[in-house]
């Protein structure tokens, strides 16, 4: 069952723009007797910064999966009624931001779909895979979906995939069929009414990690995300790696060998700075990218500053390389969000108009160094 609004056809997944493409944010929790919606909620907003476009959460009772989604940022698209009505063992979140497919309702995730024997797929993707034409193919020749879509994503087509081989073998025998075909980016959650899924393609583009909490497990695009919900970091979930979660506890199968290629972007823009990834925590390493920023190109200054929030840590290593003064040149508005994810330049210029502001008397007829 699925729940929103503004429901209307959207457009081919192999439409080739020329725009940035940022990524999304996903969040998983299996912990019977804990609200799991709640936990999903706050998880999701850890990561709101991932994607601003829609939101939603999928919830199973071991009976039945319940799906909420909706345009809009998590606070805008689920309230206290809302979650309480959310009731269940597991949930699956997601915060989009589009890579593939128009920022329509039927885009917003978790997808879903019903298997054949009448059981759930809930899926949320983080990343962006490069074959969606072939496995568009593979549908319209297995007669899948009628061999059309709606929904205009490498997400759907993938839920599609694995919820049709669900029938005969079940989910996870699914998903190990379905991944090895899967090429490009993608960190997933996954679920039927009684497990959990997690999933990172072979080169662990988009970060995935695995977390623990007192009654139950956490998996998350970040790791500030298990921090915010409680839950104690336990690993990473590997390139290659599948992962399920149930009564009988967290066991992991391989799909695909290991062939590690992180995206930096990640580092220099994507995730909180209060996130660890591969080890690294992306304040620390933005901050050395600003050391070796004044190192490799020194120049003549009288005072470095940040863009806000991403560029602050490097502008910091910056002014400890180069011994320039470090100050505040710009004031960010707090209440307009990441510019960059906006699905359109157009936008993403106003957005840039509201969000930033110089501080003229600071900046007046000094040598700047902008970071």
């Amino acid at each position: 069952m699925s729940s929103g609004r503004n429901e209307h056809p959207a457009p081919h997944p192999d439409t080739d723009d020329d725009v940035p493409h940022d990524e999304c944010g996903v969040f998983g929790v299996w912990a019977p007797g804990e609200e799991v919606s709640k936990l999903a909620y706050y998880g999701l907003f850890a990561i709101q910064h991932r994607g601003q476009e829609s939101a939603g959460i999928a919830v199973s009772d071991g009976h039945r999966m319940v799906v909420f989604k909706d345009l809009g940022l998590v606070s805008q698209v689920f309230d206290e009624q809302t979650l309480s009505s959310l009731r269940g063992h597991l949930a699956v979140g997601h915060t989009r931001y589009s890579t593939t497919g128009s920022s329509t309702w039927e885009n917003a995730q978790p997808t879903f779909r019903t298997t054949a024997t009448g059981s759930g797929v809930a899926l949320a993707h983080n990343g962006n895979l490069v074959n969606t034409a072939e496995m568009r193919d593979e549908i319209a020749a297995r007669g899948l979906a009628g061999g059309s879509f709606r929904a205009s994503t490498d997400s759907d087509l993938l839920c599609e995939l694995m919820a049709a081989d669900a029938a005969d073998t079940g989910l996870e025998e699914a998903a190990m069929r379905v991944l090895p075909r899967a090429r490009g980016a993608f960190s997933l959650v996954f679920a039927d009414e009684r497990t959990l899924y997690a999933a990172r393609d072979p080169q662990g583009v988009r970060p995935l990690v695995l977390g623990r909490l007192e009654r139950g497990w956490v998996v998350a695009s970040e790791t500030a995300a298990l921090d915010i919900v409680g839950a104690s970091m336990v690993r990473e979930v590997e390139p290659g790696e599948l992962i399920a979660i149930d009564e009988n506890g967290m066991r992991s199968s391989r799909f695909a060998n290991p062939e590690p290629k992180g995206c930096v972007f990640e580092y220099v823009y994507i995730a909180r700075p209060d996130t660890t990834i591969s080890g690294r925590s992306v304040h620390a390493t933005r901050v050395e990218i600003g050391r070796r920023l004044a190192e490799e190109h020194p120049v003549e200054a009288d005072l470095v500053i940040p863009v806000p929030e991403s560029g602050t840590p490097a502008a910091i290593g910056y002014a400890q390389g180069s011994g320039i003064d470090y100050g505040q040149g710009l004031v960010k508005n707090s209440y307009v969000g990441r510019t960059f994810i906006q699905p359109s330049q157009t936008i993403r210029q106003l957005g840039i108009r509201l969000k930033l502001n110089p501080l003229r008397d600071v900046i007046r007829g000094k040598r700047l160094v902008v970071v």
